[in-house]
């Protein structure tokens, strides 16, 4: 077992704030979060999205700091020391195999993204007559597979780079520069969205609550997207978790992190449906917005130059920032149970899921006619991993937590450093108390079955 100097710790909350954000940030902030709050009841949703925030995305966070700072290890070593078997080992090794598929699969999409943001800077995005060239423009990127894999390899090299540069110097210092460059971005995207023609439609559309909508069907939605928001279940936030001093004040430190997770996503539903509006279109999900609806809309609005370049900079930077933390648990990994130097993990690691990724580069090209169970490799990875392998590694951190570690030593665990807060705020041990033992589990499990049942059983 290396020393904890070895394998890092974080060196300042502020570092420890802005690389967990940076982790949790992410594309679905971007470019599903909007679309679902404009489908399912504007700010109706927005109230019962954060509701289940509450209620299970930010206790399950919690819960894998907490797991993380415990035991000052990677969540194969966290989870075997709590949970006192092999199983549990086993358990922590899976979250850290689904943090690498992750990032594998990611990067190849992220390698996308900064293809499009290369064809922003030199002004291919504002050129269109019609939709029709949009799809025909796309296609004929997507099936180039030296353009897939190409900039696979870039960004991937990118993360490994800063990863090599280890937990303070890489992690927590990149982190420090890259969030604050998002908000400044996103900040300079909302002037420039509520300035062009029909904005106000587009808020009134994005911020009107509309009751109605508010279905089951869109409640398991809120759900879903406010568990997927915070990175949990692939071992990140054990990982960074590990890195924090006993003397943290959990709670203090992470309540930042989830009101920034929840701005970046209002913020960038109000960029797209302003701009959208004022080209005349309802923005639509994922990559159909990102790479159809987006540069249809850049060629109909004034600035659409430069509204092109910072806003697929902000996802550039919000996938890089998030890449990383998926990279982190497998890299922690070598170093804590293999005794790699960090090094030699960073590039381990890097290449791994890079030669995992190509795959997922290549759906679009030359395997664009290979599909698994109907679906192109990169869904395949992504259907796993969001389907069952987060979704279980999310909840096998809330039953090791409760029942092997214990309701009450996690609790113990979560007041080290903060006596005097709780002292201030008993509430809020009650509070964990409800989410860890109740409100949680249970709405994990319904997340669980709504997936299978969905994705699988209906299919």
């Amino acid at each position: 077992m290396s020393s904890a100097s070895a394998r890092g710790s974080w060196g300042s909350r502020i570092g420890f704030i802005f690389a967990v954000a940076g982790s949790a940030v992410g594309l679905a902030n971007i470019w599903r979060f909007p679309y679902l709050v404009g489908k399912h009841g504007g700010a109706a949703f927005i109230l019962v999205y954060i509701l289940s925030l509450l209620l299970i995305g930010f206790p399950v966070f919690v819960a894998e700091i907490l797991i993380g700072r415990a035991t000052q290890t990677s969540p194969s070593g966290a989870f075997q020391k709590l949970g006192r078997s092999a199983f549990w080992s086993w358990t922590g090794k899976v979250t850290v195999f689904t943090g690498f598929i992750v990032s594998s699969f990611y990067s190849a999409v992220a390698g996308w993204i900064f293809g499009y943001f290369i064809e922003a800077l030199k002004g291919n995005l504002t050129v269109f007559s019609s939709t029709e060239a949009v799809a025909h423009y796309h296609t004929s990127l997507m099936q180039n597979p030296w353009w897939g894999v190409s900039f696979h390899f870039v960004f991937i090299l990118l993360c490994s780079m800063i990863l090599y540069l280890g937990v303070r110097r890489g992690i927590e210092k990149w982190n420090k520069f890259l969030m604050p460059l998002l908000f400044v971005v996103l900040i300079i995207l909302v002037i420039k969205g509520l300035s062009l023609s029909h904005a106000q439609e587009g808020l009134r559309f994005l911020f009107h609550p509309d009751w109605s909508l508010l279905t089951p069907a869109v409640l398991l939605t809120a759900l879903g997207q406010a568990f997927f928001t915070l990175s949990v279940g692939q071992g990140t936030m054990v990982t960074y978790g590990s890195y924090l001093s006993k003397e943290e004040n959990i709670v203090k430190s992470c309540v930042p992190i989830l009101l920034m997770d929840t701005l970046v996503s209002i913020l960038a539903a109000m960029v797209i449906f302003t701009i959208a509006f004022s080209a005349g279109v309802e923005p639509s999900s994922g990559p159909v917005l990102i790479f159809h609806t987006l540069p249809w809309v850049l060629s109909q609005i004034p600035g659409g130059y430069l509204v092109g370049v910072l806003f697929f900079l902000i996802v550039v930077l919000a996938a890089l920032t998030s890449e990383i933390s998926a990279m982190e648990p497998t890299i922690a990994y070598l170093i804590d149970e293999k005794g790699w130097n960090r090094h030699l993990a960073v590039w381990a690691c890097g290449v791994g899921a890079f030669l995992l990724g190509i795959p997922s580069a290549l759906s679009y090209s030359l395997l664009k006619n290979t599909t698994f169970f109907g679906m192109p490799f990169v869904s395949l990875m992504e259907a796993i991993c969001g389907y069952i392998l987060i979704p279980a590694g999310g909840f096998c951190a809330l039953i090791l937590l409760s029942n092997r570690w214990g309701i009450w030593n996690a609790l113990e665990e979560l007041k080290a450093g903060s006596h005097d807060f709780f002292k201030r705020y008993p509430w809020i041990l009650s509070y964990f108390w409800f989410c860890f033992q109740i409100s949680a589990p249970i709405l994990m499990v319904i997340i669980f079955l709504e997936l299978i049942v969905n994705n699988f059983l209906l299919k």
